[in-house]
């Protein structure tokens, strides 16, 4: 029997062409370890991995702490050109793109600021579009860089949490981003993953949902890498089931909850899945709705890593997974089972605990009923007072689709419609069509579909109905928005004087469709306003060809509804 698994084993290994590291993990392909430095002359420390598990995506690369603080260099971490450099509106906020002789891109976000060159080609494609939020590719061999050269300072940029240095290293070719570590960036690690939990799913004949049994249970250290359950009793299943496993990284006693390198699950010594992050793809990365327990997480918080694949979800980090990972006992015996739990530095751990069939376990029933949407075809709802278009490709599995509607909410111009729930995760948009009911004309371009879960979800009035395209399913009904953004300065006032300023400061909010544009102006001109949505800061810097004297300052901010606001004063610099 050894040596049947041991067949196996060198097999599975064999068809992956994998290759064993020094530190014992699973690799597809050789990586330069020497030829890129660190992006800081700082002790590397992490307060994010690639792979991690983000709320809509996989984090694709490391955060680098910076000490809690912004304007420390950031170099470049090879010799390369310059491919791409970008400011956002969120996102990575200020990034740079480099590509390396090697075939490898490094990337660069939330900087504070780029270095006077990269500047430069900022501020000629802000003015020359006059918006703040740009993407600029840049020819090859328009701006070269060596090893070690100062590119920007970190900074807390777009949707950063905190200051930090988010750092990739992509395939410059297909643009996946590659867990940097395996390329000898590492961080100090001396801790296994932490296994929090398992679950069991029992599947049956029935597609997975979020009416699915499942059965938490708690798991136990017996040692510092070892689990078991906490109860140590055999699990009856019954019937085809799945399993999931909740579990975690650190680099240090305490530290950040950060994600791990490779889940392996192993039923008699047998692989049934292997997880690997390693690579990711971009187009791919919001299928980590349908990797973790979607619905589970929405109840919870709790992210169970699914060692079985929905069938419509196209993530590529399964690198062996037999029959999709359903699993299905064939006899009464007991069996062992093992998850095996890697970080990318190699540190351990595993959860052992012990299956068999049992005719005397009856799982619950998964009672889902509704319309079938097969996750493989086009599929629509209608009725007089709503329409809903779900293209091939949205939904991850068959859903049995539930409709219902209720009163029409105070401020509201149309029914509650409950497009199933806010429990099932689709991958790409759907449409979705709303006829408003005792909407004035005069309000028609102000209309809007509201989710009660989350507030406006955007669109347009057409043809007598109001149409968004969203990835949300819920309850939505038709809203309005005739409400101007706000402004408040911060630091100006009409008649002021300014000249010991660098700056003028505004703070800047919308109370429902966001906000869509802000254009400010000095004697007529447009100038740059730079924009922080995180703490609603808005900004302009003086330019040093400003000349002294009186100046005419205007604002204007516009929501998605076209509802404007402006500001206007007069300032002597």
């Amino acid at each position: 029997m050894r040596k049947l698994l041991s067949g196996l084993l060198a097999s599975f290994f064999a068809g992956l062409m994998v290759q064993a590291q020094q530190n014992n993990i699973i690799t597809t392909r050789d990586y330069p370890i020497e030829y890129f430095r660190s992006p800081l002359n700082i002790t590397p420390d992490a307060s994010g991995t690639f792979g991690e598990l983000r709320s809509t995506h996989f984090h694709a690369g490391d955060d680098y702490r910076t000490q809690q603080r912004t304007g420390l260099p950031v170099y470049a971490v090879a010799e390369g050109y310059v491919s791409r450099v970008r400011v956002q509106i969120g996102g990575g906020g200020n990034s740079v793109y480099i590509d390396h002789p090697n075939g490898y891109t490094s990337v660069y976000l939330h900087l504070e600021n780029f270095n006077d060159a990269l500047t430069n080609i900022i501020r000629a494609e802000q003015y020359k579009q006059k918006r703040f939020d740009v993407d600029v590719m840049v020819d090859k061999g328009t701006l070269h860089f060596q090893k070690g050269d100062v590119i920007a300072r970190s900074g807390n940029t777009g949707a950063s949490g905190g200051p930090h240095l988010h750092f990739e290293l992509r395939d410059t070719k297909s643009q996946h981003p590659l867990n940097t570590q395996l390329f000898g960036l590492q961080f100090t690690d001396r801790f296994a993953p932490t296994i929090q939990g398992l679950m069991v799913y029992d599947l049956g004949e029935n597609r997975f949902n979020e009416h699915t049994p499942r059965r938490p249970l708690s798991v136990r250290a017996v040692s510092g890498t070892d689990y078991k359950l906490s109860n140590n009793a055999v699990i009856p299943v019954n019937g085809k089931f799945g399993l999931g496993i909740n579990a975690i990284d650190r680099h240090r006693a305490g530290g950040f909850q950060n994600g791990v390198y490779s889940i392996e699950l192993f039923i008699d010594g047998k692989p049934m899945s292997t997880v690997l992050f390693e690579e990711l793809d971009f187009n791919t990365s919001r299928g980590i709705h349908s990797y973790i327990d979607y619905a589970q997480w929405k109840r919870s918080k709790a992210k169970y890593q699914k060692s079985f694949k929905d069938p419509g979800n196209p993530i590529e980090i399964f690198h062996h997974l037999p029959n999709d990972g359903i699993l299905e006992l064939t006899d009464n015996q007991v069996h062992d089972v093992k998850y095996v739990v890697k970080d990318v530095k190699g540190n351990c751990s595993e959860l052992n605990f012990q299956i068999q069939n049992s005719a005397n376990y009856r799982p619950k029933a998964n009672n889902a009923k509704g319309q079938l949407m097969p996750y493989d075809q086009d599929n629509q709802f209608t009725n007089a007072l709503i329409e809903i278009d779900i293209p091939k490709g949205v939904l991850y599995t068959d859903l049995d689709f539930i409709y219902s509607s209720s009163a029409k909410p105070a401020g509201g111009f149309s029914e509650i419609h409950h497009v199933h729930n806010p429990l099932t995760p689709l991958f790409t948009t759907y449409k979705l069509r709303i006829k408003p009911t005792s909407l004035p004309e005069r309000l028609r371009d102000k209309a809007l579909i509201a989710s009660t879960q989350s507030g406006s979800e955007g669109g347009k009035y057409e043809d007598g109905w109001v149409v968004v395209n969203t990835r949300n399913l819920g309850s939505f009904y038709v809203a309005i928005d005739t409400v101007a953004p706000s402004i408040t300065p911060r630091n100006l006032s009409n008649g002021k004087n300014v000249a010991q300023q660098s700056k003028i400061d505004f703070t800047i909010s919308d109370n429902f469709s966001g906000i869509q544009s802000f254009d400010g102006y000095i004697d007529g001109e447009w100038v740059l306003m730079e924009y922080d949505p995180k703490n609603r800061h808005l900004w302009h810097i003086f330019q040093s060809s400003l000349s002294k004297g009186k100046h005419q300052f205007r604002l204007v901010v516009k929501d998605w509804k076209d509802n404007e606001r402006i500001y206007q004063a007069e300032f002597t610099r």
